[in-house]
């Protein structure tokens, strides 16, 4: 007897129907299984064969032929167990085989018949009802994940024998998914709990003013300074004022983590914006993704957060010079002789790095590297790769006034200033402009200054007669790129922003621009 049951393959970031065809006849008993599969697919007709015996059923002693179409699409992963176990006993004849119509299937098996958590569940369900599924069964450990999809309807199943009995017309077997409404949505965020916050980093007032422009806008920013400075705690103060994720964006990340196998089943959704943070050891493939079957690396897991590089030139210039295109187009493409995998990689890059190699350039009581050293070391960051940076900002090494508390980098009382200028606070003037942003952008396919066409900077950073001619004198003076000129525009939109303003200004201007020409300061050495 045949039968098929509906389930999906991952290939790259996207989910394609696969039909599991079973069929059981006369003949020597075998169970052979075809359709190019992976090792872990292979060995499903040992934990299918076990945990069928183990529910108290038994194969029949005939030939069992399992067939995964389409055959020239790789099948990998664990989730084709419970799928190949209901077509196998629905050609046994020992469930109704037109029960299975219009029913997606995943999961893997334990021996004792335990259905265990997959990963890709949320990508799978969102594009069942493409493949004309009206019900979806799944681990009830991915239950929590398949919660943002409205539809389809999705029933999470703990053991085996709770499919069959549901399936058999049983009430009650399966637990259902219960959507997450938009509105419901925000009230189950977690509050923001680091175990970092603006109000620790002591003195430092330009920087803290940097960052706060820096993810107003969305913009990648340069940390150089001395070591001790206090550049890697900035960096990692700057992820407890990042803005609060919609939806649509918890959807994306969450489906990104749940095919890279990163994400938790017991903590749900990715709720708060990713901070990944890889050591400068990390390989081209584990910063790009990549594989005899591509997944997704750093860059894709850091999507619509942060992407932390600390010490930014000991990284392989491989592996730094591959940032040029994501920064730049918001994805990877990764070509393998088995086709192209375009993965997500819209992050805001945050950079830190020492002027030299002993770190304290330009402070000759200190530093001992010659001329040559230091230009040795700072060429490591290649220029197509600065221009792509919006912001650079020069952290100093603050006063032990500052450090103590007792007074802030302006000379102000510095303890009530860091209590004032905490992330919270911060947080909430960063929640305000991007609002902003959004209702600017409504009718846009981007949201962020950042990311703000070059075509369409006009439309969207007018400048006036005084404000046309500064930057005409600064384009001529410093020899500005193309690129850099755009990305002092989309900084100053972002200050103005901040500022309540409706057009860009000179003091927007000046500003913007003194962030984008530190670096002059050493790669022009």
């Amino acid at each position: 007897m045949f039968s098929s049951v509906i389930t999906a393959a991952i290939n790259g970031m996207n989910a394609y129907r696969v039909t599991v065809e079973a069929d059981v006849s006369d003949g020597m008993p075998i169970f052979s299984m075809v359709g190019y599969l992976g090792a872990e697919v292979r060995e499903a007709q040992e934990r299918v064969r076990t945990a069928i015996r183990n529910m108290g059923f038994t194969l029949p002693a005939k030939r069992i032929t399992v067939s995964l179409t389409p055959a020239d699409l790789r099948k990998g992963g664990s989730g084709f167990d419970l799928p190949i176990a209901l077509a196998v006993m629905a050609a046994g004849r020992m469930l109704p085989a037109d029960k299975m119509e219009g029913i997606f299937a995943a999961g893997e098996l334990g021996l004792d018949g335990s259905v265990n958590g997959i990963h890709g569940a949320l990508e799978m369900v969102s594009r069942a009802a493409s493949f004309g599924c009206h019900t979806c069964i799944i681990p009830a450990d991915n239950l929590m994940e398949v919660s943002l999809l409205s539809e389809p309807r999705v029933l999470g199943a703990h053991n085996l024998s709770d499919v069959l009995r549901y399936l058999k017309g049983e009430t009650g077997c399966l637990t259902a998914s219960v959507p997450i409404s938009p509105e419901k949505f925000y009230t189950l965020l977690p509050g923001q709990a680091y175990d970092t916050d603006f109000a620790n980093l002591r003195g430092q007032k330009l920087l803290r003013r940097a960052a706060e422009i820096a993810v107003g806008g969305g913009h990648n920013l340069l940390l150089i300074g001395p070591p001790g400075a206090g550049k890697s705690m900035a960096a990692r103060c700057i992820r407890t004022i990042q803005p609060s994720m919609t939806l649509e964006e918890v959807t994306e990340v969450t489906r990104i983590y749940s095919i890279a196998g990163a994400l938790e089943h017991s903590d749900g959704p990715v709720v708060l914006r990713p901070f990944r943070a890889p050591h400068h050891t990390i390989s081209s493939a584990g910063m790009a993704g990549g594989g005899s079957w591509p997944r997704p690396g750093e860059i894709s897991l850091a999507h619509q957060g942060i992407l932390y590089l600390d010490e930014l030139p000991e990284f392989s210039t491989e592996t730094i010079e591959l940032l040029r295109g994501p920064l730049e187009d918001g994805r990877i493409i990764i070509s393998r002789k088995s086709g192209s995998f375009e993965f997500p990689a819209r992050v805001q890059l945050i950079a830190s790095m020492n002027p030299c190699k002993c770190g304290y350039f330009p402070d000759r009581t200190k530093c001992r590297c010659s001329q040559r050293d230091v230009r040795k070391y700072l060429s490591r960051i290649s220029q197509p790769l600065l221009d792509r940076i919006d912001m650079c900002m020069e952290v100093r090494q603050a006063t032990y006034a500052e450090i103590s508390g007792m007074l802030d980098s302006d000379g102000s009382e510095g303890k009530e200033q860091a209590e004032r200028e905490g992330s919270d606070r911060i947080r909430k003037r960063v929640e305000l402009v991007r609002k902003r942003q959004q209702e600017r952008y409504i009718q846009e396919d981007f949201s962020i200054n950042a990311c703000i066409p070059s075509e369409k900077i006009r439309i969207y950073c007018p400048l006036g007669k005084e404000e046309e001619k500064l930057m005409e004198e600064m384009y001529e003076s410093f020899a500005l790129t193309g690129r850099s000129y755009y990305k002092i525009l989309r900084v100053a939109r972002t200050i103005a922003d901040l500022e309540g303003a409706e057009n860009i200004g000179i003091r927007h201007l000046r500003e913007a621009a003194v962030y984008k020409m530190i670096d002059r300061k050493y790669w022009s050495l």
